[in-house]
């Protein structure tokens, strides 16, 4: 997800809320201080969060649980392990039509005509952005 933005708010209890909030304008909270400074160290760029929701008084509040904090120090190495990862999830979702009409195909096999499909849709994500 895309961090655009972290604030702290001072509640009627004295206590501090941080609220982050993501490029769609979702907004995750949290009270806890090192929780809101990996969304700081985040802010501007990508993560990636837990959360869970409650319903309270009938509102939906959502609960940021952890943040990692995707770039800083060598971003390429992070930016180029998101892009192995989502090339993997798009040729495992390409496999179906890959072996169409194939009665059994061992691990070994589907794994050699996987990776060069994943290997060019991350090459194709890379010229892109």
């Amino acid at each position: 997800m895309q961090v655009e933005k972290v604030e702290a708010f001072k509640t009627k209890s004295g206590n501090v809320r941080y609220v982050m909030r993501d490029a769609e304008g979702n907004e995750y909270t949290t009270f806890r201080e090192a929780i809101a400074r990996s969304a700081l160290e985040a802010e501007g760029g990508r993560a990636r969060i837990e959360f869970h929701e409650q319903q309270r008084n009938g509102f939906r509040n959502i609960y940021l649980d952890r943040i990692e904090p995707l770039g800083g120090g060598n971003g390429d190495d992070d930016a180029g392990q998101e892009v192995h990862e989502v090339a993997w999830k798009t040729a495992v979702e390409a496999a179906p039509l890959l072996v169409e009409g194939e009665e059994l195909v061992n691990a070994d096999e589907l794994f050699e005509r996987l990776k060069p499909f994943k290997d060019k849709v991350a090459e194709d994500i890379r010229e892109d952005g």
